[in-house]
């Protein structure tokens, strides 16, 4: 009776160790919370006032207004386009900024302004470009890509813009075309107002046609 009890224990053994090596695993992914992809606040058809160190800054208007602090780095997302009125201390405007889409960096005070970003000041100066950036904290504007200025004075193009933020001081590189407006008269000397002495000394002089004799 032993013999059989030992017996029936030892088969039980083998079967619980087979049943253990041959069982699978389920291999589990770790879990997604909501707070991981999901931004934190959303709003949609926006008109409100942005104010910093308690003065009031800038109106933003906008379909739709995502702020997301779960990306790295933290932003704020305008993806359905932007426009903005900066103010100065008294309150009063001093530029217009419109662009399709936008991003503000909260963490580097830094905005991304993408496709047909447009900005205009109460002193007349127009900017257009695909691209801006916005640096809250060096207090500078710049774009990598083709951009136009244009003053009551002056027109300028080119592939690279800097500027301060309230674009009194700005320069473009690799430049297309720098000329006073109203300069583009139709006298000779008006169409090079602005061109470099080089350019100057290599324009040539009309002369008067002559016959052409050919070696006897």
């Amino acid at each position: 009776m032993q013999k059989s009890l030992k017996y029936l224990l030892y088969i039980l053994f083998l079967c619980l160790c087979s049943f253990a090596c041959t069982e699978e695993k389920e291999h589990i992914a770790p879990a997604i919370y909501p707070r991981d992809s999901v931004a934190m606040m959303t709003s949609y058809g926006v008109n409100t006032l942005i104010s910093d160190s308690g003065v009031i800054k800038y109106r933003i208007v906008t379909e739709r207004w995502e702020v997301n602090q779960a990306r790295n780095p933290s932003r704020w997302i305008f993806d359905k386009g932007l426009f903005m009125e900066q103010f100065d201390e008294k309150f009063h405007v001093e530029a217009y900024i419109q662009c399709d889409t936008a991003y503000y960096f909260d963490q580097k005070k830094l905005w991304e302004l993408r496709g047909r970003v447009r900005v205009r000041t109460t002193d007349g100066l127009r900017f257009s470009s695909e691209e801006l950036y916005w640096d809250q904290s060096s207090h500078e504007l710049y774009s990598n890509k083709f951009s136009r200025l244009v003053t009551p004075e002056r027109e300028m193009q080119g592939s690279y813009f800097v500027s301060d933020e309230r674009m009194t001081r700005y320069s473009i590189s690799n430049s297309k075309g720098s000329f006073v407006k109203g300069g583009m008269g139709n006298s000779e000397k008006d169409s090079i107002l602005t061109a470099p002495d080089t350019t100057k000394a290599k324009k040539r002089l009309p002369v008067s046609p002559s016959a052409r004799t050919s070696p006897l």
